[in-house]
């Protein structure tokens, strides 16, 4: 079954960043959590099981979180290298022995 990943990019309060990486990490879908220095407070990575589900964690989760602002959401089209593909990788790997 093909998931959907995505990077969303998390816009915060500066003064609700702790508490809102708490509630982040409490939503079943998403599976790593960056606080960044830079455009955006907290770069997040979401999977979900279709595109459906993605528009929920988005609309229903993290934008209800008190303190997030906004966010902007990236789609992984596909995985090259790291361990999202590593599955992938050692198909390749094995088409190759061949």
């Amino acid at each position: 079954m093909s998931r959907v990943l995505a990077s969303v990019n998390i816009f915060v309060d500066s003064a609700e960043l702790d508490q809102v990486i708490v509630a982040l990490s409490k939503l079943p879908n998403i599976e790593e959590i960056y606080e960044v220095a830079g455009e955006y407070d907290i770069v997040s990575l979401v999977s979900t099981s279709c595109m459906e589900e993605l528009r929920e964690v988005l609309q229903k989760g993290i934008m209800k979180i008190k303190g997030v602002k906004s966010t902007i959401t990236t789609i992984v089209m596909q995985s090259h290298k790291g361990p999202k593909c590593l599955a992938k990788e050692s198909e390749k790997e094995e088409s190759l022995l061949k």
